[in-house]
This record gives C-alpha cells, structure tokens and sequence, in this order.
C-alpha cells in the first residue's frame, strides 16, 4: 500500500478549479487501486493535507497520469499559495480496534502501545 500526502496552503478557487478538482476525485474513484482519502486541516486553516490511500505504486502513477491532475499541477498557481507531496509505503498499520481506518488494522500489543 502506497499514500500520495498533498500538503497545501488554499488561494482562491476559480470555477475552472472546482470543476478540475471535482473530475480529478472522480477520476481517484474509478481507479480499481484508489482505496480511499483522508482530510486534515491545521488549527487556523492556513495548511491541508489530504493524504490519498493506493493499492500500490502502480495505482497511484496511473492516477498521476490523469489529464485533468496534469492540468491542475501545471496550474497549481492559479488556486494554491503552495504545495508539499510525500509518497509513502504503509509499511504498518495498527491500533485497538475503535477507530476504523483505511489501512488494514493489526491490532497493537501491550508492548506497543499508541507510540510504537
């Protein structure tokens, strides 16, 4: 499993940058390796990072490839005072079983604890 973290610091959204935003989610959705999205957004709002979920590497540069996301990158600009991207590999993911995630869950041992 694979994330692509787009870290952001919001402009002003146009028309031309909803529309783009709104096919490039479609377009994640349809990939049969997209597994899912999670939002975060500082305490005063000033940065986001919306972390993108993928099967594997493959999945995610097919998405990278879209049209409209070359669009959009080509005009980040226009709609962002900047941009960040990390690319991981999950490599682990566990908790106590409460909070459902995107990640496959193993649960977390004593030993482990909420900072391992």
């Amino acid at each position: 499993m694979h994330t692509a973290a787009f870290i952001f610091e919001p402009g002003t959204y146009d028309d031309r940058f909803l529309a783009l935003d709104a096919q490039i989610e479609a377009a994640a959705a349809a990939n049969p390796g997209y597994l899912g999205r999670e939002t975060w957004q500082s305490a005063d709002g000033a940065r986001v990072n919306a972390t993108y979920y993928w099967k594997d590497l493959e999945s995610l540069k097919a998405f990278s490839a879209d049209p409209n996301h070359q669009e959009a990158k080509r005009n980040y600009q226009l709609w962002y005072k900047g941009f960040h991207i990390v690319i991981s590999e999950v490599i682990r993911s566990y908790g106590d079983d409460t909070l459902g995630h995107i990640t496959p869950n193993q649960r977390a041992t004593r030993s482990e604890g909420p900072t391992a």
